[in-house]
């Protein structure tokens, strides 16, 4: 796949509800990690055991923000959804393989239902793009018109 084909966008105007529904989440995440520092930002990374709990919340949480905003405009989406993948990644492992092996498949499949669904989301987000409806979508009417 050239870079040129990666970055654009297909084009099916659907993808804005996927696009709308994680990008929401991540950013509403990434805020909260700035407006609940002791709850939900360094203090809950620090009770994980998460190296330099201080620096690594609100670099993900900054991180979290500006990639919510760009799935929700659809811009440069594919690329949005790399270190979003990287951070819900860390998330199930650092809170619900430990939650399976202490309490269960059902407690953790009850708690880690929206990591799954955000999880779902950006690989489909990944393997589909950005939808016509975004700004990736110019990007994509050029791939699709240049010759083989």
């Amino acid at each position: 796949m050239a870079a040129k084909e990666f970055l654009s966008a297909v084009s099916d105007r659907s993808v804005i509800f996927i696009r709308a529904m994680v990008g929401a989440v991540f950013l509403s995440e990434g805020l909260q990690k700035f407006l609940f520092v002791a709850q939900l930002g360094a203090g809950r990374f620090a009770k994980l055991g998460l190296p330099h709990p201080e620096l690594l919340a609100p670099f993900v949480g900054a991180t979290e923000i500006i990639c919510g905003i760009l799935l929700l405009l659809g811009a440069w989406l594919r690329l949005a959804v790399l270190p979003l993948l990287v951070v819900i990644s860390v998330a199930i492992a650092t809170t619900k393989w430990p939650m399976l092996h202490a309490q269960g498949f059902w407690a953790a499949a009850h708690d880690g239902r929206a990591d799954y669904c955000m999880l779902m989301g950006l690989l489909f987000l990944l393997v589909k793009g950005a939808g016509s409806w975004s700004l990736d979508a110019p990007r994509g009417k050029q791939a699709s018109a240049k010759p083989d």
